[in-house]
């Protein structure tokens, strides 16, 4: 017969035991995780609707202040190179062309007068009526009238020049955007009373969410059709696009030149852009679905036989239709988690929300 005191040594050490068994970690938690299967897809058609705007125009303005006597045109009228388009009063210019004519004919007779004293006193010094000095002072009375004329001529050509800014001419053909003044308006010098907008060449103005910034590289192929007539289809190429996207929208405003459009494309017409993405079977993924760490691109791929997870490190790059297109390192038909890339480890047990009990 076993002691008392043997006993009890034989269940504390029970009770230890159990306590050091309740003390062990408990196994992670399964993780649900939001998959998809890696297959080849063709780009994603993404299409932005936008406007016909001329790819230059250019804001007229009087070259002088006056007050607007005519207007010869209105917003949508075409014009030709050399039409005028708008006259301010020429009242003041025209006084100011009466009196530099007038200055240049007084300047003119008194340098007839400095030229005959000129001559009067060559003759008395040759008789030895009259000094040198005062010969001197002849001749240099009569180059300064001949300045004087000079001055007076270029001022009068001033003038007249200055007149023929009381009329506003087109420099292009084209045709009017928009108006900024009216008849009986005080303009100053190069404020804007007529924008003209040149007919040759049209963008496309649409305005590309942040999400597809590889869209907005310069030389992107786009197809352009008018939402008034979908058959009408052009081609065309990112020429710009703004440095920054809009704080509101989240989106930067691109200008796509198009090529050879025809007259339906009209200033103002709504479009719709679509980029020419080549499908070339690479495998898509969103950008949800790729992490960076260590200055590599990589996925997670599920094993549905063990249900754990994996890194794997892929290459890819932009895809036209937003996303990523992968080009190495994933094989058709493997499973990859397509959130959440950045809370997942290596062999970390997960369950697709589909397997889950309901």
């Amino acid at each position: 017969m076993k002691s008392p005191i043997a006993i009890s040594f034989v269940l504390i050490a029970a009770g230890l035991s159990a306590c050091s068994d309740d003390k062990k970690d408990p196994a992670p938690p399964v993780r649900p995780i939001l998959s998809m299967l890696a297959e080849p897809r063709e780009s994603i058609a993404t299409g932005f609707a936008g406007t016909v705007e001329a790819q230059f125009s250019t804001d007229l303005g009087f070259q002088v202040l006056g007050r607007i006597t005519a207007r010869h045109v209105s917003v949508g009228d075409l014009v030709k190179k050399g039409q005028i388009l708008a006259s301010i009063d020429a009242t003041a210019l025209q006084l100011a062309v009466t009196q530099a004519e007038a200055d240049l004919a007084s300047a003119v007779a008194k340098l007839d007068l400095a030229k005959l004293n000129e001559q009067r006193q060559k003759t008395l010094v040759a008789s030895a009526a009259s000094t040198k000095e005062q010969l001197e002072t002849a001749v240099q009375s009569r180059e300064a009238a001949e300045a004087t004329v000079q001055q007076l001529q270029a001022s009068l050509t001033k003038a007249k020049e200055q007149l023929t800014y009381a009329d506003l001419t087109a420099d292009t053909d084209g045709v009017v955007s928009a108006v900024s003044a009216e008849v009986g308006q005080v303009v100053s010098a190069g404020q804007t009373v007529l924008t003209i907008a040149r007919l040759e060449a049209r963008n496309a103005v649409v305005d590309i969410p942040d999400s597809f910034d590889q869209l907005t590289k310069i030389g992107t192929p786009f197809e352009v059709t008018l939402q008034a007539n979908p058959v009408i289809k052009v081609s065309g190429t990112v020429r710009e696009t703004t440095p920054q996207s809009d704080a509101a929208t989240r989106t930067r405003r691109t200008k796509i030149a198009l090529n050879a459009p025809p007259a339906s494309f009209r200033l103002g017409s709504t479009i719709t852009a679509t980029p020419e993405a080549p499908s070339d079977g690479h495998i898509w993924l969103p950008e949800s679905a790729v992490g960076i760490a260590d200055g590599k691109t990589f996925v997670w791929v599920v094993n549905t036989d063990t249900k754990t997870v994996s890194r794997k490190t892929v290459e890819t790059r932009p895809s036209a239709g937003g996303g990523l297109d992968v080009l190495s390192g994933l094989e058709p038909g493997q499973r990859v988690a397509s959130a959440g890339v950045y809370s997942l480890a290596d062999n970390q047990t997960v369950r697709i929300p589909d397997e889950m009990p309901q």
